[in-house]
């Protein structure tokens, strides 16, 4: 059995994880087309259950009640709930397209909820194939699948862990099916002028914020890692220190690290990936000229309700 510490080579599953990645697309866009607007789009971001991928419940555009869209990652299907106990399903199996999973994801939203559309191309993504004409991403390997969600389970919570005692606004633990990974944002209360008028940055980059995450691997970053970022970032931000000593400032990401395998071969992996969390939110806390009480909170002072 795994312990869900186990190595995650991205060369081994890469083809699933972007099969995968794909797929989580479809959720966010539908999230995207019937979620109500809140702050920083977390609206548009999905969540880690036990049994995957989900959307929060969306208001049916029909007005019937509330639809939960889910990559379900133990019985590899996707699945559309609807609140009236209504449920459908799509198989995920090996060698089945996107194109094909949407087409029948979404038939099953309409049939359920209602009309709704979506924008098919894909977000922040190095392909550029619109969602539903995609053939190219079909690979699906359960061992893979189960692999990752293993690894995804403990990152999570870790992220959960280090947002708990946090005493200023924060997010949940976020599944971002743009760039496939899950993040904890940590507010200072703070606001910032976006960098540019671009859509996401004028929504999403207006507040201080100290965030920690983990991903899977990409072509850019080959292997599972937990991150580490300030934003705004003040000059010099990179030259920390952190804890445990394998983290690193990688410049060409603009953010800490802490390679999974480094992690995995501690004695205590999840205090190991904690350490790193509280490090990097220490330092940018103190960077970022926060609040003392804020990082107080952090470090479990006052402590949380017993």
């Amino acid at each position: 059995m795994s312990s869900g510490w186990d190595a995650l080579p991205y060369e081994a599953w890469s083809a699933t994880c972007d099969t995968l990645h794909a797929h989580t697309q479809v959720l966010g866009k539908v999230a995207v087309a019937l979620a109500p607007p809140e702050p920083q789009l977390q609206h548009t971001a999905l969540r880690l259950t036990a049994r995957g991928w989900e959307t929060l419940p969306l208001p049916a555009p029909d007005g019937s009640g509330a639809l939960v869209v889910a990559l379900d990652l133990r019985s590899y299907e996707a699945v559309v709930e609807h609140s009236d106990k209504r449920v459908r399903q799509v198989a995920l199996t090996p060698d089945r397209s996107v194109a094909d999973v949407m087409r029948d994801v979404m038939s099953a939203v309409r049939e359920l909820g209602g009309p709704v559309e979506i924008d098919p191309k894909p977000q922040e993504t190095p392909w550029a194939t619109p969602l539903d004409e995609d053939e190219e991403h079909a690979t699906f390997d359960p061992a893979h699948v189960d692999a990752y969600f293993a690894a995804a389970t403990r990152a999570w919570q870790v992220l959960a862990a280090i947002r708990a005692p946090y005493r200023g606004r924060s997010t949940p633990v976020n599944a971002w099916w743009g760039t496939f990974d899950f993040a904890v944002g940590l507010f200072s209360g703070r606001p910032v002028e976006p960098p540019s008028n671009d859509f996401i940055w004028r929504n999403a980059g207006d507040a201080e914020e100290v965030a920690v995450g983990w991903w899977p691997g990409d072509a850019r970053y080959p292997r599972p890692a937990f991150y580490a970022y300030a934003y705004p970032a003040p000059a010099g931000f990179e030259t920390a220190t952190l804890s445990p000593p394998a983290a690193h400032w990688d410049s060409k990401l603009g953010e800490y690290i802490l390679d999974w395998d480094d992690v995995r071969d501690s004695a205590d992996p999840h205090e190991t990936a904690l350490e790193f969390a509280r490090s990097a939110v220490r330092h940018g806390c103190v960077a970022c000229g926060w609040e003392p009480a804020l990082l107080a909170s952090v470090e479990g002072f006052p402590p949380p309700v017993a």
